[in-house]
């Protein structure tokens, strides 16, 4: 999990912030002597903070027409656009903001940032999602 804080939750949105590890083992080979951040895994801490727990938050703050999270339910991502603007080293920790565009249908959309720790924009995007049910 990629989530260390949560500053600030409510329906509208999420702040929350992660640290990244210097010996995740993603670094092994991204890249050897010279180790930075995959995209993937910034999207991946992106989407923990500014969509899963916000959907999570909504799911279970209210009654949202109808959906029901319970023990089976599971967070699914359905897309991302994500345009990337630094790197991010080993032991940075950055900050990731998320603003509810539209959650209907059991369906979230936000526009979700990543910020460093000196307030510089690392990666920003649009990120969709939903929460099923596993079949039982």
């Amino acid at each position: 999990m990629f989530v260390d804080n949560l500053t600030s939750l409510d329906d509208n949105g999420v702040t929350g912030d992660y640290t990244l590890r210097s010996d995740a083992f993603f670094y092994e080979d991204h890249f050897p002597g010279n180790p930075v951040t995959p995209g993937v895994i910034i999207t991946e801490i992106m989407a923990q903070i500014g969509l899963v727990v916000l959907g999570i938050h909504l799911m279970i703050s209210t009654a949202h027409e109808g959906a029901v999270m319970d023990e089976g339910s599971f967070p699914l991502l359905t897309s991302t656009n994500v345009e990337f603007f630094k790197m991010v080293l080993p032991g940075e920790k950055v900050t990731v903001t998320s603003k509810k565009q539209y959650f209907r249908f059991g369906k979230l959309k936000c526009a979700v940032e990543m910020h460093n720790a000196n307030g510089d924009i690392v990666a920003k995007g649009i990120f969709s999602g939903i929460i099923k049910n596993a079949v039982k």
